[in-house]
């Protein structure tokens, strides 16, 4: 993956806002997106997310601790 792909927003995996949800056992976006939003997300064309806040892996751990 490129630099400028991850400064885009366009992987949710190095997103801040993408948590793993104990109750449905899968990844979520916690912010709250719009059905449009929603719709996009869900069907992989969600690419340069205004909500997109970069996270390393460790940081993210330890938000979910």
């Amino acid at each position: 993956m490129s630099e400028k792909q991850k400064r885009t927003g366009s992987n949710c995996e190095y997103c801040m806002n993408y948590e793993y949800d104990e109750d449905y056992e899968y990844y979520v976006c916690t912010q709250d997106l719009d059905q449009d939003e929603m719709y996009r997300f869900i069907i992989g064309q969600f690419r340069e997310c205004p909500y997109y806040r970069p996270g390393d892996e460790y940081s993210i751990v330890r938000k979910q601790m």
